[in-house]
């Protein structure tokens, strides 16, 4: 194995002194007051013997790695995808790279993938907590750890967060559906307790309420688990009993499975069957007639969320609390 250049090395082969390198190289050779021949030489020599810095020394010493986490529910799913390559780009503005994870809406796997990331000295998180993850978030707090909730929180502790305006998203798609003339709306979401599916879940409750269809509701729910196998039955059952005439899918994940269950049944939308999905995907696009959807605005809040968590990593000791307005996307499987 090849020997690893140092700062020695390069020393030696311009003549100076190894402080004198290491000055040039965290680019202070103009404090040191040191010749621009000097510091071409050592430039020149650095590039010659391909030396490649310590990066876990030169961290302890800025008290730093330049690093932020990111854990997602799913990283495959295309909302959370999207979400990481926005994170990813706007940390690199301030110059911080990313390192993700995946909890697959398990806390165990957060509990680790937290722990994995600390201990790697990450100066700050971007989570999206999965249910039974409180005491890992008190955790990041008792440490003093810079972090920000994404797409979800714990509505019991205050922490910085960006999320979308959950309620306000369901509600206005049911608005939509009742102004186009229907009224058997069905909500189909994610068996959860956590928050942002409890607020989408209220907001179809109360705009069927508000809009003189109590005795219309229905809320049916899909274990993250076994989404394809609860689709298929959910789906299958409603549309054999022909008692629906709209249906409202709260997630990405959700509205693409139920597309395939209703091109499957051959049910026509929306002349039989309106449909309003929850974000954009290109399957939407394909989908014929295109998808109404509720549009999450993806970019801004991982860009906000990169803000947010590097003012925390700079010493900001406010709280912040982002909610973000949805776009209610129409078209003709609503009309």
């Amino acid at each position: 194995m090849a020997k690893r250049v140092s700062i020695k090395d390069i020393a030696n082969k311009v003549g100076v002194s190894t402080a004198l390198v290491s000055y040039v190289l965290n680019g202070l050779e103009k404090e040191k007051r040191i010749g621009p021949e000097v510091v071409k030489k050592i430039h020149e020599a650095v590039k010659e013997l391909n030396y490649q810095p310590n990066q876990i020394a030169r961290s302890l010493r800025k008290g730093s790695t330049s690093t932020i986490g990111l854990i997602v529910a799913d990283i495959s799913n295309p909302f959370f995808g999207q979400l990481a390559r926005v994170v990813e780009n706007e940390a690199a503005q301030f110059g911080y790279a990313v390192v993700f994870g995946s909890s697959d809406e398990n806390a165990a796997n957060s509990a680790i993938l937290i722990k994995t990331l600390v201990n790697r000295q990450v100066d700050g998180l971007i989570l999206a907590p999965p249910e039974g993850s409180a005491e890992q978030i008190k955790y990041l707090m008792n440490q003093g750890i810079p972090f920000v909730l994404v797409d979800r929180y714990l509505p019991d502790i205050s922490t910085n967060r960006v999320v979308l305006d959950n309620y306000n998203a369901t509600y206005s798609a049911v608005k939509c559906f009742v102004a186009n003339g229907y009224r058997r709306i069905t909500l189909v979401a994610y068996k959860s307790t956590l928050v942002h599916m409890r607020e989408r879940i209220r907001g179809y409750q109360e705009g069927m309420k508000d809009n003189g269809l109590s005795d219309f509701i229905v809320v049916k729910e899909v274990r993250y688990n076994q989404i394809k196998e609860d689709m298929e039955a959910i789906m299958t059952g409603l549309l054999n009993e022909r008692g629906m005439d709209a249906v409202l899918f709260a997630t990405n994940a959700l509205s693409i499975s139920g597309l395939y269950a209703i091109r499957k049944s051959e049910v026509k939308v929306p002349e039989e069957l309106a449909v309003i999905g929850f974000d954009g995907h290109e399957v939407f696009d394909f989908f014929q007639p295109p998808l109404s959807y509720i549009q999450q605005p993806l970019e801004e809040m991982g860009k906000e969320s990169v803000r947010v968590l590097i003012d925390q990593i700079r010493g900001s000791q406010k709280t912040v609390h982002i909610e973000m307005r949805h776009q209610l996307i129409t078209r003709k499987s609503c009309g």
